[in-house]
């Protein structure tokens, strides 16, 4: 084992930046143009006169104008300091500016801009502001939103103006047609042309595989989409007026003719209603959340009546959740809560559950990441894993609905990845037919092959459903022939159904036993059980899926395997340097239970100062298998194993850095044998590997080679885990 040392990534990632394309000087211009003839192109039945006049108006503007005005709206905010624009591609930004005013694309601060413009303040000037307005309760360690509200409650706009220094700032003006324009391309009212130039420097990918179409039907789900985003968008700025104007704004607003405008809305009611709830202004949180027709708010809307004494009230809605539920998490909500305050239930629901999951000892070196060691543990007992999640279900959703997803439907912009009928839950409706054809073919047992042959033709083809690497085509077979059919095919048509609302919350493994499948969500010491888990839980099990909670508990566990590895290179630098050698024991309660070793040809020299230090030889290494041709055999020998070596991270960042340029995954629970022994065993000046081992009387006879690093190594891992292994019973016995 040789010196260690950090890896430096910085120069990396430097010449991966430096790497990148210029802009053209006109580019947002160009890109601005493209936006409006796609839009005027697909929604032209959508646009408005307002929509065709702002258009007519930019297209007359100077070029300086049209420039300038682009900049101001691909920025965040409405308002801008005028002293900070200093683009080359505008020659003259004052006559630009006034071009812009003339035509009322742009204006000087009003009263209306009051809170964007102490927003876009800093602290520093607040403070002088404030000062020199002759305010001395101001307080240089208030937080910037304290400010603001102090600002917006106490200090007149005339006065901050003169004193903040607005003459210096602009303002937009007239930006409803742009920010639509916007909207009805990217979606979402937070993006801006930026998308662009980080799609051209190659940093955000698009999607340049499919023919795009209208993501709205009519101009009146546009108009109310874009309204509700607006609110939205606003209500990220926590501050008492912008909530106050999205209560008007939402309580106000246009109806909504579809579930996805919809969804917006009642979004938008929820986080305001929070809000106001929190502000204690109960009243005006349940006008907010009456008006919406969400589980969220339904919820909210009942505990809110429940507290301030309203039981009838509570009562009442809470009959109405349960019979007619918008959603299996709602009615679950609603039994719940109505079980335990109006029908004498002690506990809920969540905490029945908890109790009642199977108890699972994991040694407590998987911290962090109780699932590998419950895979690990199940491993043990003869059961097949698989790491299931919402991955699993979203690729099979993907593979079985690929044509109608991805080649039947077509996407609103190439910045878009996930069709729209999933978003507004018309997906079940358009292909009807088609999704009956095909949960039929689960179970008739024609699904697998089908998957299959899109998996050979459409592998790698980008998605906004799973990510292709993620893929187990093993755990797709397990699942299709390990439960019932039909009980598959009840969850994927729930999905067909909503599939936002079933994204989520399904159990962390998947177990086949004798070929048959069931699912567990697994919950360490001190975790809760969330509602969607609960919901995908019954879900599961009122198809006929068994699915239960495995409830880890953290103990010294005898029988879990260590593989303690030791690894020799030709310098310290993973992202440059190779491997030459690996060394790895494997241990199990206490005992040395199997070895594996190997030369490694770096395909490259090995530096003299280095072989002096190893005693490993170019000639030694020439003949040497290359790091993948032993890949799969390490794998197969660290199995559910911990991953040990003294000065982990360095022999752990090797290794994976080694599979990464093979482009395969290395994932495994780490344990650092010179930070245990510190941890363990203090007082000692040194904690190297050759200094402990002349304390504890460990053999080292063979240094810096990595099987005999790897030996003594694991030796010092005997007497962290005795340690350890008393210390845990201590505290179970205490408890």
């Amino acid at each position: 084992m040789e010196q260690k040392s950090n890896n430096p990534t910085l120069d990396a990632e430097k010449v991966r930046l430096v790497s990148l394309p210029v802009l053209p000087a006109y580019y947002y211009l160009d890109h601005f143009v493209e936006m409006l003839a796609f839009v005027c192109k697909t929604y032209g039945s959508i646009l408005t006169a307002e929509h065709h006049a702002f258009i007519a108006r930019f297209e007359e503007l100077s070029r300086d104008a049209r420039c300038l005005f682009i900049r101001m709206v691909n920025r965040r905010g409405a308002i801008f300091n005028r002293s900070l624009f200093h683009y080359s591609e505008i020659a003259d930004v004052e006559l630009a500016i006034s071009e812009l005013m003339a035509v009322g694309h742009a204006r000087a601060l009003c009263e209306a801009d009051y809170a964007a413009f102490v927003a876009c303040l800093p602290k520093d000037v607040l403070l002088t502001g404030a000062h020199a307005a002759g305010r001395g309760d101001v307080r240089k360690s208030w937080s910037k939103p304290k400010f603001i509200n102090y600002y917006l409650e106490q200090i007149p706009f005339s006065v901050a103006a003169q004193h903040c220094g607005a003459h210096k700032f602009i303002a937009l003006d007239g930006t409803r047609p742009i920010e639509f324009l916007l909207y009805l391309y990217f979606g979402k009212t937070e993006v801006d042309l930026k998308n662009f130039a980080l799609r051209d420097l190659g940093i955000l990918r698009t999607n340049q595989e499919t023919s795009f179409s209208a993501r709205f039907t009519d101009g009146d789900e546009a108009e109310a989409s874009f309204h509700y985003s607006q609110v939205l968008d606003r209500l990220e700025v926590r501050s008492d007026i912008i909530y106050r104007q999205a209560a008007v704004d939402i309580l106000s607003g246009p109806a909504c003719p579809t579930e996805y405008a919809a969804d917006l809305r009642n979004r938008a009611m929820h986080q305001t209603g929070l809000f106001f709830e929190k502000a204690n202004e109960v009243e005006l949180a349940g006008q907010l959340y009456r008006a919406g027709s969400s589980p969220d708010c339904n919820e909210r809307l009942v505990r809110l009546l429940y507290n301030k004494g309203d039981r009838l009230g509570a009562e009442e809605l809470l009959q109405r959740m349960i019979d007619d539920p918008a959603s299996d998490v709602e009615h679950l909500f609603a039994m719940d809560f109505y079980a335990r305050k109006f029908g004498g239930r002690r506990t809920g629901v969540y905490t029945e559950l908890l109790r009642s999951g199977r108890n699972i000892t994991v040694d407590d070196t998987h911290r962090g990441n109780p699932e590998a060691g419950v895979a690990g543990v199940l491993r043990r007992e003869g059961a097949k894993v698989y790491f299931a999640e919402n991955v699993l279900w979203h690729t099979l959703f993907g593979l079985l609905f690929w044509d109608e997803l991805f080649e039947s439907t077509q996407l609103p912009s190439g910045f878009d990845w996930v069709p729209h009928c999933l978003k507004d839950r018309s997906f079940h409706r358009i292909f009807a037919s088609s999704i009956d054809a095909k949960l039929e073919a689960i179970g008739s047992g024609h699904a697998f092959p089908a998957i299959l042959r899109t998996v050979a033709s459409r592998w790698g083809r980008p998605n906004g459903i799973f990510a292709w690497d993620h893929v187990q085509v093993e755990a797709l077979r397990a699942l299709l022939e390990g439960v019932v059919p039909a009980s598959v095919a009840k969850i994927v048509r729930a999905m067909c159904e909503d599939f936002r609302g079933m994204k989520d919350g399904f159990p962390d493994l998947m177990v086949t036993r004798a070929g048959k499948a069931s699912f567990m969500e697994i919950k360490a010491e001190g975790d809760v059980i969330r509602r969607n888990q609960l919901t995908r839980l019954r879900q599961l099990g009122a198809a006929g899926i068994v699915a239960e909670i495995g409830r880890v508990e953290y103990r010294f566990d005898p029988e879990q395997d260590y593989v303690v590895v030791d690894i020799e290179t030709t310098g310290g630098w993973s992202n440059g340097d190779r491997i030459t050698e690996i060394g790895a024991v494997k241990v199990r309660n206490h005992r040395v239970i199997d070895e594996w070793h190997s030369l490694i040809n770096p395909q490259r020299s090995i530096p003299v100062k280095i072989v002096q230090l190893t005693g490993i030889t170019n000639e030694m290494v020439r003949d040497a298998p290359l790091f993948a041709e032993v890949a799969d055999s390490f794998t197969e020998f660290m199995g559910d194993g911990i991953f040990v070596a003294h000065n982990v991270n360095f022999d752990y960042g090797f290794i994976a850095y080694e599979f990464e340029r093979l482009e395969r995954r290395f994932r495994f629970p780490k344990l650092c044998t010179c930070a245990g022994m510190r941890r363990s065993y203090p007082g000692h000046e040194s904690y190297g590997l050759g200094k402990l081992c002349a304390i504890y009387d460990i053999a080292l006879d063979n240094h810096h080679r990595a099987l005999c690093d790897a030996r003594a190594s694991a030796q010092l891992l005997n007497l962290i885990n005795r340690k350890r292994d008393k210390d845990l019973a201590g505290i179970t016995e205490a408890a």
